[in-house]
């Protein structure tokens, strides 16, 4: 397990450093810099501004020689300042990340659950299966934005028991949950088709093989035989599945963040981008590399604590 470990932290280090340089030269071959958006707000720059600018923000520079120094300074902990916010990029990096996984964590978490018990029920019964896959076809074919809005309409336009968007403006633990009901709604609905069926699968070739009519001939009650000797081998592709999920949701949850007008770290990659600002879109780019990154490590290693035969 610790060479498991130490391989795959060494691995990120190499991928986080190559992703930089190759997200540092695409977004510097991009058309436009802060100083020909600083002339578009102000038309009355002169040439000799414009030369001070390009000088203050490094852009004289080779490409290269800029990206060294960028790295060079975040490896000494110096995250520098976001042009688009006019703040240190840590403070808008945290909260937008704690935003997003707060909203994924609690989305992954009822998809999971829901899935994988849907999948077990599927799995024990041909025609519950049948229900099980209509189930998955209807949500996994619904857009995330229609289902968002028609969630909004319903529960917050008709009913009103559920505000459509923002952030809660206390620390209340009821007044944030209600806030998150809608958007982690939407995600799970979404997602929980992935869950439903690969469980379904796994549990089904889990209890047709050989071990499994092995227990039921000792007398074991179908409940121990699901649970202690089905579930924990079919949970191991779930577990895989689940690591990817939580990855890719970190910078994939844009039009579930907007269309609930959350600050999360889709919205603000977008954002940075679109606004140039080179600093704020790398960092927030590598960040969600490295949780999708950690994300997978964690899978292996539940993996393996689930079946100690991976490790060799």
């Amino acid at each position: 397990m610790a060479r498991l470990i130490a391989s795959r932290l060494l691995q990120i280090v190499v991928t986080l450093a190559i992703v930089s340089a190759l997200t540092w030269g695409a977004m510097g071959l991009m058309p436009g810099d802060p100083v020909d958006l600083a002339l578009m707000s102000d038309p009355l720059l002169t040439a000799a501004d414009q030369a001070r600018l390009r000088t203050l923000h490094g852009l004289d520079r080779p490409l290269h020689e800029r990206y060294l120094a960028w790295a060079g300074a975040v490896l000494q902990g110096e995250f520098g300042f976001s042009r688009l916010y006019s703040v240190p990029a840590t403070r808008v990096l945290w909260p937008a990340l704690w935003s997003t996984l707060v909203l994924l964590g609690w989305s992954l978490l009822l998809a999971a659950t829901g899935g994988i018990l849907l999948g077990i029920w599927g799995a024990r019964r041909a025609a519950s299966g049948r229900i099980v896959d209509g189930f998955a076809i209807l949500t996994q074919s619904t857009p995330t934005f229609w289902l968002g809005i028609l969630l909004i309409i319903l529960f917050a336009v008709t009913l009103g028991w559920l505000p459509a968007g923002g952030t809660a403006d206390t620390s209340g633990l009821l007044e944030a949950a209600r806030f998150l009901v809608l958007p982690v709604t939407t995600l799970a609905l979404f997602n929980i088709a992935a869950y439903a069926r690969h469980s379904m699968s796994a549990m089904q070739a889990e209890l047709a093989a050989p071990y499994i009519r092995t227990a039921r001939m000792k007398g074991l009650s179908e409940r121990a035989i699901t649970w202690r000797h089905a579930f924990p081998n079919a949970a191991i592709p779930v577990v895989t599945i689940a690591a990817l999920d939580a990855g890719a949701l970190v910078s994939g949850a844009l039009v579930t963040e907007t269309i609930f007008a959350r600050p999360g770290m889709g919205k603000l990659i977008y954002d940075s981008i679109m606004g140039n600002d080179y600093n704020l879109a790398l960092l927030a780019l590598l960040l969600a590399a490295l949780v999708t990154m950690l994300a997978t490590l964690a899978a292996d290693i539940v993996q393996r604590l689930i079946d100690p035969r991976l490790a060799g």
